[in-house]
């Protein structure tokens, strides 16, 4: 790829298949924009917050929402079609960057095909797999067709030396911007610390995932409500909201349903405990001072797999960032709505227990601190020095 003056236009080809990368995305195309000026172009695959910032969507992606390894099995034509096409369109567009972003069931089958017919096209991987926790060979792996791994999570860094991965560097997950939305006001605090308890119940935000962990949930919350009052809170997004209105309509105790994100930062401010799927809520919740317990089941054939995948002792996000199993997890058989319920009642009463997890809990914000910069400005930092390597 021949040299650009500093002040030619520049194009970028971004894929993301989830709302969470979108969002992302989008951050990191308004400061690449900031950067570069409006001679910069966007292409790729978003969803409605990168298509507000510039990007015509190769295609909805509604189109890869899919959840469990039989899922995948089924949709799989429909999935290496849209590899397929994705990999063509960067091609044809020979951009000067390409960022993938999560995903990487599908980002990286993407990658591994641009790289080997154009090699000369910078590939960085916004958010990193989780190597460190399943295949771990993935890491090494990655050097043939990624040139810089952006992290989420700040031990991520050091477990790619570990694993003689790509160069990556922590810019910082999106959270720690959003800490004056998750924390408590004077208000707020007083209700947090008030009777009865307000109880967070936290089902998933698929519709697998509610379907696995609903019920079991409900059951849990019924038992724990014979021995304690509390106030109990949904949270979910408008596209789920029929779907979990509908199953807890059975439930012993009937929960509030908090819809969108502003009324669930709401209920994160006043809640005293939670009782979630694991997964990234788990650290969204830690950032809050909220103590939990989580749980995770899945379907057989996923469960068969990751027994024998997973390496670390923990999946919890906040117990890796904290460097010890601070959060309870019960996982498939482990999850009885008996167990679930008297872990949950030792969080919420000022038990060692729950102290453990809140001084746990304050040391997270030295932990994934980026100083002064906000995480889609280290994030853009990376691509453009990336990009300046390959192509000066």
């Amino acid at each position: 790829m021949a040299a650009r003056s500093p002040t030619a236009g520049r194009k970028i080809f971004l894929i993301a298949t989830e709302e969470s990368g979108d969002r992302l995305g989008a951050a990191l195309m308004k400061v690449l924009r900031q950067r570069l000026g409006d001679a910069v172009q966007f292409s790729g695959v978003g969803g409605r917050a990168m298509t507000q910032e510039g990007i015509d969507p190769l295609f909805p992606i509604e189109e890869l929402s899919i959840v469990g390894f039989a899922a995948v099995v089924k949709q799989l034509p429909k999935i290496l079609r849209l590899i397929r096409r994705t990999a063509d369109a960067v091609l044809d567009d020979a951009p000067d960057m390409l960022v993938i972003i999560d995903s990487p069931d599908f980002t990286h089958r993407v990658a591994r095909r641009v790289r080997a017919r154009n090699p000369v096209i910078p590939i960085v991987d916004y958010v990193s797999p989780s190597v460190w926790a399943w295949r771990p060979g993935r890491a090494r792996a990655m050097r043939r067709y990624v040139d810089h791994v952006l992290a989420l999570l700040p031990f991520e860094p050091e477990e790619y030396q570990k694993l003689q991965g790509p160069p990556c560097s922590y810019v910082g997950h999106p959270l720690i911007e959003q800490l004056g939305s998750l924390r408590p006001n004077p208000d707020e605090r007083q209700r947090r610390d008030g009777a009865p308890p307000v109880l967070l119940v936290l089902p998933g935000s698929r519709r697998s995932e509610i379907r696995h962990h609903l019920a079991l949930f409900g059951a849990a919350l019924g038992t724990l409500g014979e021995r304690m009052k509390f106030d109990l809170v949904l949270p979910t997004m408008p596209h789920l909201e029929a779907m979990v209105r509908e199953g807890v309509a059975s439930w012993p105790i009937v929960p509030r349903i908090a819809v969108g994100d502003a009324e669930k930062r709401a209920a994160f401010r006043i809640a005293r405990a939670a009782l979630a799927k694991s997964g990234t809520v788990t650290l969204e919740l830690a950032l809050s001072g909220i103590p939990m317990v989580t749980a995770y089941r899945v379907g057989a054939v996923e469960a068969f797999i990751l027994r024998r995948a997973i390496r670390v002792s923990s999946v919890i996000l906040a117990n890796l960032v904290i460097g010890a199993d601070i959060i309870p997890e019960f996982l498939q058989e482990d999850c009885t709505p008996d167990k679930l319920a008297q872990a949950l009642g030792e969080v919420i009463a000022d038990t060692p227990e729950r102290l453990r997890q809140l001084v746990a809990f304050s040391t997270m914000d030295a932990k994934m601190s980026t100083g002064d910069q906000p995480p889609s400005v280290r994030a853009a930092d990376i691509v453009l020095a990336t990009m300046a390597r390959r192509s000066g």
